[in-house]
């Protein structure tokens, strides 16, 4: 029996079956890490183009922040919200002056879930509001509250579902009906807005929370003019607008910090989490100072905040400064995205390749009606995996690869994947 093998038997002894790892009979039990690669426990490398879901930033083990989370371990460890420590001040100090607009006062937890349910909770003592609009195809999290703002069934576990969140279409212009052009899909979507809020609510609304990308729901990327049009209406009707950049943050999309900023709109709240800590457990909730003061009475996180967290994910920041991740995550991003429209065009069964800097995607599909192909997007990944390559999965019917390199990846890694993708792809053809 492989190391992996009886470590397998053992983890599905103890473990929730819910928490299924990737790659079925072959999942990667990982030993070590370091920058661009994991070793598995049997030795084997790969190049990781995953990142733990987009939250491994800046390499594995990172040299540099690795020494700044020592030092800090050695100095304070753990005192929670009870105290006050400077690199918490400095985090958030550093957080308000990357951030688009007036946004200013930081809440730390350590999830992007928690986050979220932050941001929602903020958005309804502000406004006096309950009703939360979210996007179909969302994922905001594995809490009670974050499946109820999710818009995929698979993610929405127990039967829960808070009655104040309301969901209208999203603008997934794959997925769009037969025959619509941009500019109908995005009427369509804010048509769909207008209606949702006019029918199904008092006309009075606590917030609309989206994904400048939704992650999740497989890399999709709406219209460039779409949050701008949906947000007049969302003021309106009294609402605050949430970007959830848990994903899209730090500089993914090429070019700017966050996602949102592709789109030229300055939100209320942000969310963060993943790969704003490197790996750390961060969550980080900002909004403007008037919502901010508005959540009263009495609140704390017991990990939020926490010394070594925020020493790791400050230093974090500030080799992304360094080191201007944002501008290669936009020339990388380009180069990666080229050839991935070289596939789609040549791979009938590769529907769409979309994304913007370094979240990139396939979306795989039964060529004779664009049928979502879950099977063979579970081979290719796998295939990639055997020619030591890890990428992601996603979309709501699992038919989408993600492809999130870490920020500061090289060209020559991006080559490498590219010629495992291309090897991997022949082989499901």
């Amino acid at each position: 029996m492989t190391n992996t093998a009886a470590i397998m038997e053992r983890y599905r002894r103890v473990m929730f079956a819910a928490a299924a790892p990737y790659h079925g009979e072959k999942p990667l039990v990982a030993e070590r890490a370091k920058d661009q690669y994991i070793w598995d426990i049997d030795g084997v490398r790969y190049l990781d183009f995953f990142g733990g879901i987009l939250t491994v930033s800046v390499g594995h083990c990172n040299d540099e922040i690795t020494a700044r989370a020592l030092a800090q371990l050695q100095k304070l460890q753990h005192t929670s919200t009870i105290y006050v420590n400077e690199t918490m001040v400095a985090l958030a100090e550093t957080v308000a002056e990357l951030t688009p607009g007036r946004l200013q006062k930081c809440f730390f937890t350590n999830s992007g879930t928690e986050a979220n349910e932050t941001a929602v909770l903020a958005a309804r003592m502000y406004t006096g509001n309950s009703v939360i609009i979210a996007l179909r195809h969302a994922y905001s999290g594995r809490s009670l509250l974050g499946m109820s703002l999710s818009g995929q069934g698979p993610w929405r576990l127990g039967g829960v579902v808070d009655p104040y969140i309301k969901h209208v279409r999203n603008p997934y212009a794959f997925r769009a009906p037969a025959g619509l052009t941009t500019e109908q899909l995005v009427d369509l979507c804010v048509n769909d807005l207008e209606e949702t809020i006019a029918t199904i609510t008092q006309g009075r609304i606590a917030a609309f929370i989206a994904e400048p990308i939704q992650g999740a729901g497989g890399f999709i990327v709406p219209p460039a003019d779409y949050f701008r049009r949906a947000l007049p209406i969302i003021k309106a009707a009294g609402g605050l607008f949430i970007a959830d950049e848990v994903q899209t943050g730090w500089g993914r999309t090429g070019g700017k910090w966050f996602g949102i900023e592709q789109f030229g709109i300055e939100p209320d709240i942000m969310t963060f989490a993943k790969g704003m800590g490197n790996g750390s457990p961060i969550g980080c909730t900002i909004a403007t100072p008037e919502v901010a003061d508005a959540v009263g009475g009495l609140t704390f996180s017991t990990f939020g905040g926490n010394p070594v967290t925020m020493a790791t994910t400050l230093a974090t920041i500030e080799y992304m400064q360094a080191h201007d991740t944002p501008t290669n995550c936009a020339v990388q991003g380009a180069r990666l995205a080229e050839r991935l429209a070289e596939f789609a065009a040549e791979f009938p069964f590769l529907g769409e390749a979309r994304g913007m800097g370094l979240m990139q995607a396939l979306e795989f599909v039964q060529p004779a009606d664009n049928a979502p192909d879950a099977a063979r997007t579970v081979a290719f990944v796998d295939a990639c995996k055997e020619g030591g390559l890890l990428l992601g999965k996603g979309g709501l019917y699992g038919n989408v690869v993600r492809i999130a390199p870490h920020l500061n990846v090289s060209r020559a890694d991006v080559d490498t994947a590219l010629d495992i993708m291309a090897d991997a792809l022949g082989e499901v053809s």
